[in-house]
C-alpha cells in the first residue's frame, strides 16, 4: 500500500510519518504530483498559515489530489488540511479552498485565548464515524490552532472552546481532523490506523 504524505512546504510531515511507521504502515513523503495521484492512501497534513495552501494549486498537488479523490482514493487532511477543505479561511480570504464543505473557517472569539493550543475532548455525534472506530466519545485529542471550522452535516465529532467547532468531518472517501492524530498519543494513532485500514 502506498501512502502519499504531501509536502507543499509546510507541516509535521516527519511527526506524521513517525506516526504511521509506530502502526507499522509505511508511507512516502512526497512533493511529486504524479504520486500523490496514483497513491492508495493520501494525507495532508498542515501547521501554519492557511495563504501557504496556495502552493498546491501552483505546484500540481491540488489536481493530483482532485484526481485522486474523483478515484475514491481515502484523503485525509489534518489542522490546516482539513481547513483547505471548505471554500475558504477567514485567515486568507484571497486563497479559495477546495469546496468539498461548504463555509469559511472563522476565528476563535475574543473571549477565549487564541491559539487554542492543549488537549481537549472529542464529542461524538454518532457511532458512525469510520476513523474514530474504537474510539470513545469523551477521548483527548491535541489541537493547535486559531481559525476553526464550523460545524457542517458532514461533522462526525465536535469539540468545544469559545463554541462548539468541527474536530472531525467525513464524508464518503474523504475525511478531516482539526486536531493533530501524530500528536495526540493512543487515541490519534489508532486513528492513524482506522484512516489506513480503509
Amino acid at each position: 500500500m502506498t501512502i502519499a504524505i504531501v509536502d507543499y512546504g509546510v507541516g509535521n510531515l516527519a511527526s506524521v510519518k513517525k506516526a504511521l511507521d509506530r502502526v507499522g504502515v509505511q508511507s512516502v513523503v512526497t512533493s511529486d504530483p504524479d504520486i500523490v495521484a496514483h497513491a492508495e492512501r493520501i494525507i495532508l497534513p498542515g501547521v501554519g498559515h492557511f495563504a501557504a495552501t496556495s502552493a498546491l494549486k501552483k505546484t500540481g498537488l491540488q489536481d493530483a489530489i482532485q484526481q485522486a479523490i474523483k478515484r475514491g482514493v481515502p484523503f485525509l487532511g489534518i489542522c490546516v488540511g482539513l481547513q483547505w477543505m471548505l471554500d475558504s479561511s477567514e485567515e486568507a480570504p484571497e486563497t479559495p479552498g477546495l469546496g468539498i464543505w461548504p463555509g469559511a473557517c472563522v476565528h476563535f472569539p475574543s473571549s477565549v485565548k487564541s491559539p487554542h493550543v492543549g488537549w481537549n475532548q472529542l464529542e461524538l455525534r454518532n457511532d458512525l464515524s469510520r476513523l474514530l472506530r474504537s474510539i470513545p466519545s469523551g477521548a483527548f485529542v491535541y489541537f493547535t490552532h486559531s481559525y476553526r471550522v464550523p460545524l457542517l452535516t458532514a461533522t462526525t465529532a465536535e469539540s468545544e472552546y469559545g463554541g462548539r467547532f468541527s474536530a472531525v468531518v467525513e464524508q464518503e472517501n474523504v475525511f478531516g481532523v482539526q486536531f493533530h492524530p501524530e500528536k495526540s498519543g493512543a487515541a490519534g494513532l489508532k486513528l492513524l490506523q482506522n484512516f489506513c485500514s480503509l
